[in-house]
């Protein structure tokens, strides 16, 4: 005879699955080393209520990944994803297939379009060439939910190839900004997934 499941072993259940898919998602492709340590980028926020870092390997050198880091942006490169979910949003993103001469000068200050309004814009915090590039919020905008910073990554291996590192860092100024970001985290992940796949896939066609 089947005995119905009891509800809290199945919600204790449901909670664990969770636990293990927030764990999965917030450090996709990063070993324990790369999720723990120190990033270009972490500066910018002393404290993080919420980190994550997702790596993936790339059969290039960091100099051939490069030019696609530092082309991105909207009405630039794009970002390499799921364009047409970002155009349903009214982003207007399209990724580019190309390394594009014209837009591979880039400084700290200049700002990073996300979406067509400049609300959405961030600003580049550091250009460390071939190496790191990372985007913030711009010091002296209206004041979030949260504050945020965006790495990006490269480390040459010994063998030529390159690991590419992502990593998000939000710091809470509201006490509702933790379920905002928990939330927003799952949507990044999908999309940042796909950015470091597609990243993947142009450095190495285009050896």
């Amino acid at each position: 005879m089947r005995h119905p499941s009891n509800p809290a072993i199945v919600f204790a259940g449901l909670v664990a699955l969770g636990f293990l898919f927030r764990r999965f998602q917030l450090r996709w492709g990063a070993t324990a080393a790369e999720a723990g340590g120190g990033l270009p980028g972490d500066e910018f926020l002393s404290v993080a209520d919420l980190q994550s870092t997702r790596a993936i390997s790339i059969e290039a050198s960091a100099d051939a990944v490069w030019p696609w880091l530092v082309q991105m942006g909207q009405g630039r490169g794009g970002l390499y994803s799921y364009d047409f979910l970002e155009n349903l949003a009214g982003l207007d993103i399209h990724s580019a297939d190309r390394i594009h001469p014209e837009w591979q000068d880039i400084k700290a200050g200049d700002r990073f379009h996300l979406a067509p309004a400049a609300s959405a814009d961030l600003e580049v915090g550091l250009v460390d060439q071939g190496n790191a590039l990372v985007l913030r919020v711009p010091p002296g905008s209206p004041p979030g939910p949260f504050d945020f910073s965006w790495a990006f990554v490269l480390q040459a291996q010994s063998d030529g190839t390159t690991r590419l590192l992502g990593r998000e860092r939000y710091a809470y100024r509201q006490w509702w900004a933790r379920c905002l970001v928990e939330a927003v985290e799952v949507a990044s992940f999908i999309m940042s997934r796909r950015m470091l796949q597609g990243i993947r896939s142009r450095a190495e066609g285009n050896q």
